[in-house]
């Protein structure tokens, strides 16, 4: 597949790249915005636009993920993008004379815990796609949201260890007025759901609380079970994960303090949403 940028780098242009799955909302609008100031005058953006199959696992949901490409062009459009890149699952995954696509990529170390163990073959799909994305598009730069935490410090060290020649940029999470994450997975909160999905970040609030009013660590493990219980009086949440862990590292804590981060994934009825916070 053509490198996209090798003719705006031999002219000297900086070009930037949003990965994104589509169903494109003001989070991801942001990190467009974003990626044009890394790349500066005369730079270029690209948007990617790819419904990944590999990071989805057989349960989940792929074929129902919110997909409008036209909408998500005339928004890319309208904030400048240079390219929409909206490649098929041939170009991405191709398979010639009968043999399947086999080659994968994958991070060892801080894809273990949390959605690692939620999503066991999720992060090989994402450090896969976004390799291929970073080798077809030949960026300068590189913009993911911080409400998936783990996976940009997964994306940042596969860049680091397979000497990716470019940075990847962390851009805040964009909330609704409300305080949830905007999620493209927001669109499946009908009724009631919307409202319990404020538990997350009820959750977090909860936290920062508790650690603003201790004088010394408290324990993950109690902690843990406060919010679970929290969660749990919400009816329609059920929590899959809380996790307080170191923000570089991602080893987890077994004492909370100030400078940890909390991550934690709940289902709203059928929905997952993920949130984080800095405690």
């Amino acid at each position: 597949m053509q490198r996209l940028a090798l003719g705006w780098r031999a002219g000297g242009a900086r070009v930037g790249l949003v990965p994104t799955m589509g169903c494109l909302h003001d989070g991801h609008l942001s990190l467009v915005r974003r990626a044009r100031r890394a790349v500066g005058g005369g730079g270029k953006v690209v948007v990617s636009i790819y419904v990944n199959p590999t990071q989805f696992g057989p349960t989940e949901d792929f074929s129902r993920y919110p997909r409008d490409l036209s909408r998500d062009c005339q928004l890319c459009r309208q904030e400048g993008v240079d390219v929409v890149f909206a490649p098929s699952d041939e170009q991405m995954y191709p398979r010639q004379a009968g043999a399947g696509f086999s080659t994968f990529v994958v991070e060892q170390d801080l894809a273990r815990g949390m959605e690692g163990v939620s999503r066991p073959t999720h992060f090989r799909g994402v450090t896969t796609v976004v390799a291929k994305l970073l080798n077809i598009v030949q960026p300068e730069s590189a913009v993911f949201g911080a409400k998936d935490w783990q996976q940009a410090a997964i994306v940042k060290r596969m860049v680091r260890d397979l000497n990716f020649p470019l940075k990847i940029i962390v851009a805040p999470i964009l909330r609704e007025p409300d305080g949830l994450a905007m999620s493209s997975r927001n669109k499946y909160l009908t009724g009631g759901l919307r409202q319990q999905a404020l538990v997350l970040r009820r959750s977090i609030q909860a936290a920062q609380g508790e650690l603003r009013q201790s004088r010394k660590p408290i324990r993950a493990a109690a902690l843990k079970q406060k919010l679970k219980r929290m969660i749990e009086q919400t009816p329609a949440a059920r929590l899959d994960y809380v996790e307080f862990f170191e923000p570089n590292t991602l080893v987890p804590l077994k004492l909370v303090q100030r400078g940890a981060h909390i991550a934690l994934a709940v289902f709203i009825g059928k929905t997952r949403l993920i949130d984080n916070a800095a405690l």
